[in-house]
């Protein structure tokens, strides 16, 4: 048993263990941003063209669907078919979202690791043209 702590402590100490649980919440707490995006500002805006919340957008196949407005929900016949697509443009559109914003992310992060990565060679440079001065 000693062994095995031993052995996850080593395991955990490594940077790429840490690192990768940073990742983890980091990224637990960016994709609650973009999702608050997503449900808070773009799907209203998209709603305004379609009338309702994206996600309600539905075809019914078969049967009836009627809406009612005490409970605010849908009330469907037994034998009512549904195809809720509005879901699946919400995945789509929380899909697309998230990967522009990683995207976007990622590509500030290159640019930035690119700029210190020129300015360490600069700066080594002059410290080497001083020393054979």
């Amino acid at each position: 048993m000693k062994k095995f702590f031993k052995d996850f402590n080593s395991f955990i100490s490594k940077g790429n263990a840490l690192d990768l649980a940073v990742g983890i919440v980091i990224g637990t707490a960016f994709n609650a941003i973009v999702k608050s995006l997503v449900s808070d500002i773009i799907t209203p805006l998209i709603s305004l063209i379609g009338g309702k919340d994206i996600e309600n957008w539905f075809w019914v196949m078969k049967g009836s669907a009627t809406f009612d407005e005490a409970t605010g929900t849908y009330i469907s016949s037994s034998d009512a078919v549904i195809l809720y697509y509005g879901r699946f443009f919400q995945s789509i559109i929380d899909f697309l979202l998230i990967a522009l914003a990683i995207f976007v992310a990622l590509k500030a992060i290159t640019y930035f690791k690119k700029r210190i990565d020129d300015a360490k060679d600069a700066l080594f440079d002059d410290k080497k043209e001083e020393q054979t001065l």
